[in-house]
């Protein structure tokens, strides 16, 4: 039995693993204020409980991501702080973020996090850590697709050009 093997709660993170999994926790704790901001600027029922659920499993992740850099001796990122609730009425029309433009930035960051979840797995010795974030990438993966049925039902998707010509089969 070697040193990587047995229980993986008992193995060392290597670099990798603290360098992957400290930044990913940097990144959501900074996307928890955004997303709280956002919802401030929600109007659309739909999109804004979608927000709610999702920062919900956000704080969640931030709660195990810091249960394991906690356990490994590593020091945890500042976070911002919880953003206070605000009226959408109260927010000037100039200054307000549109329901389209959350949805598609929340649909970029979903992509991002799909990718970044990918990496640390492919990148980790440790099972446990592998394990975590392939919960992390099944669950953004869920939410991603339950965005783009939003992002469809409410007409804020903008396609790109669709390629509509099939060219005909050569004839040999």
């Amino acid at each position: 039995m070697g040193i990587l093997s047995g229980n993986p709660q008992n193995e060392p993170m290597h670099y990798g693993e603290v360098f992957g999994v400290w930044s990913y926790l940097t990144v959501t704790k900074g996307m928890l204020a955004g997303y709280q901001t956002f919802i401030n600027h929600t109007g659309d029922k739909d999109l804004r409980t979608f927000l709610e659920d999702l920062t919900k499993n956000m704080k969640q992740e931030i709660e195990q991501i810091e249960e394991l850099l906690k356990v490994n001796g590593i020091g945890l990122p500042p976070a911002p702080p919880e953003r206070p609730t605000a009226t959408l009425e109260s927010i000037p029309v100039g200054a307000r973020f549109n329901d389209p433009e959350i949805a598609a930035r929340v649909s970029l960051d979903l992509a991002a996090g799909l990718v970044s979840c990918s990496q640390i797995i492919g990148q980790a010795i440790r099972e446990d850590i592998a394990m975590m974030f392939g919960q992390f990438h099944t669950t953004k993966a869920a939410y991603g697709a339950r965005l783009l049925r939003i992002n469809k039902e409410k007409g804020w998707l903008v396609p790109p050009p669709l390629h509509q010509q099939t060219p005909e089969p050569a004839h040999v």
